[in-house]
């Protein structure tokens, strides 16, 4: 009777955790699917384009200028440099409608106003000297991207005071 018992007890408990796991495991592949696609929702709504532009390059020879020297047009969308002593202190952009613009300041590693010298994040080249680069960032609600005008840091008064990390990753801002 024993022998008996025991097989049935074992045949009880293997059911019972085949019974008991089978509704957990379909309601975790549709908690997945729910979580795919949320984060797929996410991704819609987070990825940004981005414009780089080389503010070294947009502001050539006006850097030996003094006050406020244009960078470029875009649109409704003024951008000038306030220059003092060979050195940008500050990127002020102006709507033609709505006044000014706010400007975001970051900060990187990255040459991020040249792609073709890009190379993979942490990984440099035996003499590459690692500059770090100042941002400046409005958002152009018409072509729906964020332009960004890069110095290097020795090109701006007050460094990277008040400037955040630019991750290039399009997913990492909300």
């Amino acid at each position: 009777m024993s022998r008996r018992f025991r097989f049935l007890a074992a045949a009880l408990t293997a059911l019972s955790l085949v019974a008991g796991s089978v509704p957990a495991v379909a309601q975790s592949q549709g908690q997945d699917k729910d979580k795919q696609q949320m984060k797929s929702d996410k991704s819609e709504k987070k990825a940004k384009k981005r414009a780089h532009r080389s503010g070294k390059k947009m502001l050539g020879d006006k850097i030996r200028g003094k006050g406020e020297q244009k960078l470029e047009d875009r649109g409704k969308f003024s951008a000038t440099a306030d220059v003092e002593n060979g050195k940008v202190r500050g990127v002020k952009v102006r709507h033609k409608d709505r006044g000014d613009v706010k400007v975001t300041k970051y900060k990187t590693d990255k040459d991020m106003s040249n792609a073709s010298l890009m190379v993979e994040p942490g990984v440099y080249p035996a003499q590459t000297v690692v500059t770090l680069w100042i941002g400046y960032s409005y958002w152009d609600d018409y072509y729906g991207e964020e332009v960004i005008y890069w110095f290097p840091v020795d090109m701006v008064v007050d460094a990277d005071y008040g400037a955040v990390w630019y991750y290039d990753d399009p997913l990492y801002y909300g």
